[in-house]
């Protein structure tokens, strides 16, 4: 009796494993899709800046999977869907930047757009309420935008872009990828 369920119970544990790695291979499809509702906002925000929308939707993925991660604070302390430090949001000019970017600036200033000029930010106030905030997903995507144009996207430097944004050749690599991932999707 032993023998003749031994099959069986390889043969399911097979057919379950089976099932767990098509589940899985479906999802890591799904998560290079972009949610439709961030489309229109990386799109406006590309044609203010002169810049690819899919490199907006690349950063996004890749920093937040699409403002999915919880809490949308890093461990080093980049913030919002697109992980913004505090100080490149506000301005390294801010009287408590630090070498670690993250400053002691308050949740106040934090979305002052004047905090931000004076300071010379990269925060923008994309939905017009009169508040620049890393965590709202239009601002922190308009900010990308003016800080990846800031750096050399608008010329079409999108590595040294890319680079300044994080400072890391594979993350070069991987927002590349998902840029050019994108591009084919709109073909």
């Amino acid at each position: 009796m032993y023998f003749l369920s031994t099959p069986f119970i390889i043969l399911g544990l097979l057919l379950l494993i089976l099932f767990a790695l098509s589940d899985s291979t479906s999802k890591l499809i799904d998560s290079k899709k972009i949610p439709e509702e961030f489309i229109p906002i990386y799109k406006a925000a590309a044609e203010e800046y002169g810049i690819p929308w899919e490199l907006l939707a690349a950063h996004h993925r890749v920093e937040t999977k699409f403002s999915t991660m919880d809490p949308m604070i890093s461990p080093v302390g980049a913030e919002g869907p697109m992980q913004f430090m505090p100080c490149t949001f506000v301005g390294w000019q801010h009287p408590t930047c630090n070498g670690l970017g993250t400053g002691e600036i308050s949740e106040k200033e934090k979305v002052d757009p004047d905090v931000i000029a004076k300071y010379g930010g990269y925060g923008v106030d994309a939905n017009g309420d009169g508040k620049a905030d890393p965590f709202d997903v239009e601002d922190a995507i308009f900010s990308a935008a003016n800080y990846l144009q800031s750096n050399g996207a608008a010329e079409g430097d999108l590595e040294r872009a890319i680079f300044a944004y994080n400072r890391s050749d594979q993350y070069v690599s991987d927002i590349l990828y998902y840029v050019e991932e994108y591009s084919k999707q709109e073909e």
